[in-house]
């Protein structure tokens, strides 16, 4: 089996960063954008994509709108979708599950979270 690929999706350059260079590290392959509507392009055109690590408040499209198309997208389906959330509130997590996410996680990000997450434990 190859790298996992990872789409990240976040507003803030920074964020990607970040995440990118750590999932490197752990030998993921990482493609990433700045919203929710060049991700939906990306998802439809590339089925090779394992997991979408998707940032929930981002202008013009967020999280919530974006899931249900992404789940929409015929190569897709099955794409593990992980909701990353700025502000954890109390049913900040319901809702992601409710909208669609496979798993949740709240920034900063705890790696070793995530990394289980993709690893699906």
């Amino acid at each position: 089996m190859g790298k996992k690929r990872v789409l990240i999706v976040d507003d803030d350059s920074r964020n990607i960063f970040a995440m990118v260079n750590t999932l490197k590290a752990k030998s993921y392959d990482c493609i990433s954008c700045l919203s929710a509507e060049e991700a939906l392009k990306i998802l439809r055109q590339d089925a090779s994509i394992d997991a979408v690590l998707l940032d929930m408040m981002m202008p013009e499209m967020d999280g919530y709108e974006a899931i249900p198309l992404i789940k929409a997208i015929p190569s897709q389906e099955s794409t593990l979708i992980v909701a990353v959330t700025a502000q954890a509130m109390a049913g900040d997590k319901e809702k992601c599950l409710q909208a669609g996410a496979d798993a949740y996680i709240s920034k900063p990000v705890d790696v070793d979270k995530l990394l289980q997450i993709l690893r699906g434990n």
